[in-house]
This record gives C-alpha cells, structure tokens and sequence, in this order.
C-alpha cells in the first residue's frame, strides 16, 4: 500500500513539473558554490606554483645592493637590466665562442630527443603488442630499473662508453640519452591501454606489415605519449651541465659555460640569476607549445577501457 502511495506521490510531481526526489537529490550534488570554491582553490595552487618562477624573473633585474637585502623583496625596488648587459658581456670574452656551447647544447638535446622517442617507441610497442618469450620479464626488469638513479649506473657508463672509444665525443652523451628506462615505461603504458588489438589485426589483415602498423597507426594514436616524452628528455639534456665523458672545453654545453662564468663570487650574483632566466626560456616555450597533449596525457593516464 506504501509502495502504491509513493508511486501516486512521485506521479503527481512529475505533472506538475517537478523533479522526482532522486533526480533533485542528484542536481545539489554540483553547486556554483562548489565550483567556484573547486575553482579558487586551484587559482591558489597555480599561483603558489608560479612564485618561485617570478621570484625568479624579479632576482634578475635587480641591482647588486638590493640582492643581499634581508629580509628579502620579492620584486626589485628599481628594475635594472644590467646583469643582463653582464651576462651578455661575458659571454662575448669567453676564448670559446657561446655560439660553439649553443651549437653543442642544441645538437645533444634535439639528438638525444629524436633518439629517445624512436628508441623507447619502438621497444615499447614490440613489448606491447608483438608477444615474444620472456617479455614479461623484460618489462619488470625495466620497472625494477626505474628505482636506480642515473648516479649509481654512472661507473658502467662511463666503463661501456670508454669500450666502445666514445669517450670525448658527442656520442657518449647522445647514446645515454636515447636509452631511458622512464621513455619506455611511459611509451609502453601508452600503447597498451590506447592502440587496442582490434585495429592492429584490422591492419594486419589488409595486408600492412609491422612498421607500418607502428609508424600509420600506433604513434599517431599515442601522439600525447611521445610529446610529453619530448619533453621531459629535452628538458634534462638542455639543463644538463658538465657531462663526465667529455674534456674538451670546444664540446661542452651551454649549461657549463653559464654556469662557469657565473661562480666567480659575490660581484656575479645577479649575472647568475640572469643566467637562470636564460636558461628557464627554452623549455618553458617547449612546453607552452605542446601544453594540451600534456594535459590530455595526464587527464586519460588512470582511465580504462
């Protein structure tokens, strides 16, 4: 009797243009009142996140009196350029032009970049996709070598690259680059969950061999993956410094140049907050570039089919 009660209830409601109770009980779930405050608490966490890049931008053009001052202001009294003049200065003196240090820099990034998505993507799709015996293991020695820090393989490093006579060279810089476990892990993951089996077999039927099926199908749909590879691994082969297989000054990378000129004492301080403006531009415009498929990355890594 309850039950026919409560359907009459419901029924009438519905007549007269109002919700039923479950619906209305759905709808106050999402308020203004929670999106703005969802909002505001992520305005607060990028804000808090930017400080540290505009505290920076702030060190650089200030004067050398006001870099010591304590306790310290965030944004320079009077703005001066002059430890960009010296910077620059500097740099025109060096007995090794800056344009040998940008070419190496340059050369060891984008080198190292190309090698590092081509490397890890093709791996990662033989390991995902091609069953062969024993890749299981394969893959969970490669995550058992994420826990190493790339310190603790520098003696073997250095050990294979004297073997192979690549020491002093752009090789024994370049080659390491291009072998990251961390590429593979995030390629990998990738392929599985975003290349599904149906089209490969699709390809492979209309008669398409493996390297296409790699190179039409399964890197233009993990397009997110390798960009965000892109750059994290341009990222620390730009901000790498003095690397321990190479001597020779005319090889050296722009981060070593700067960071040479600018440890000479007190009198460089503001040279050496300019310096790291610098250095923060390039990476900052590669990654203002390819933002969205970085967000994408991050918005479908924890989703299944």
């Amino acid at each position: 009797m309850f039950k026919k009660l409560s359907e009459k209830i419901e029924m009438r409601r519905v007549a007269k243009g109002k919700q039923p109770k479950e619906q209305f009980k759905r709808s106050i779930n999402r308020s203004a009142g929670g999106d703005f405050g969802v909002l505001f608490f992520l305005c607060l966490c990028a804000v808090a996140m930017s400080l540290p890049v505009i505290y920076a931008i702030g060190q650089s053009f200030k004067p050398l009196d006001e870099l010591w001052l304590f306790p310290p202001h965030f944004f320079p009294n009077r703005w001066v350029i002059d430890n960009f003049v010296d910077l620059f200065r500097l740099m025109g003196d060096s007995w090794v032009p800056f344009s040998r240090y940008i070419f190496n820099t340059v050369l060891i990034s984008v080198s190292g970049t190309f090698g590092n998505v081509i490397l890890s993507s093709f791996a990662a799709y033989a390991i995902a996709k091609i069953p062969f015996p024993g890749r299981n293991i394969m893959f969970q020695t490669i995550v058992y070598s994420l826990m190493f820090n790339s310190t603790v393989t520098g003696i073997t490093n250095f050990l294979l690259m004297s073997w192979l006579k690549m020491i002093d060279t752009y090789w024994a810089v370049i080659i390491p680059a291009c072998c990251t476990t961390f590429g593979l892990y995030l390629m990998k993951q990738f392929m599985e969950s975003s290349v599904t089996d149906a089209v490969l077999e699709s390809a492979r039927i209309d008669g398409a061999g493996e390297f296409r099926i790699f190179w039409k199908i399964a890197m233009p749909m993990v397009k997110p993956a390798w960009i965000t590879l892109i750059i994290f691994a341009f990222k620390d082969l730009w901000n790498s410094g003095a690397s321990t297989y190479v001597y020779s000054e005319e090889l050296k990378t722009f981060n070593y140049a700067i960071s040479q000129l600018v440890t000479s004492g007190v009198a460089r301080t503001g040279v050496s907050a300019a310096s790291t403006v610098v250095m923060m531009i390039v990476p900052c415009a590669v990654f203002y570039v390819t933002q969205s498929n970085v967000i994408q990355t991050m918005s479908t890594s924890g989703m299944k089919d």
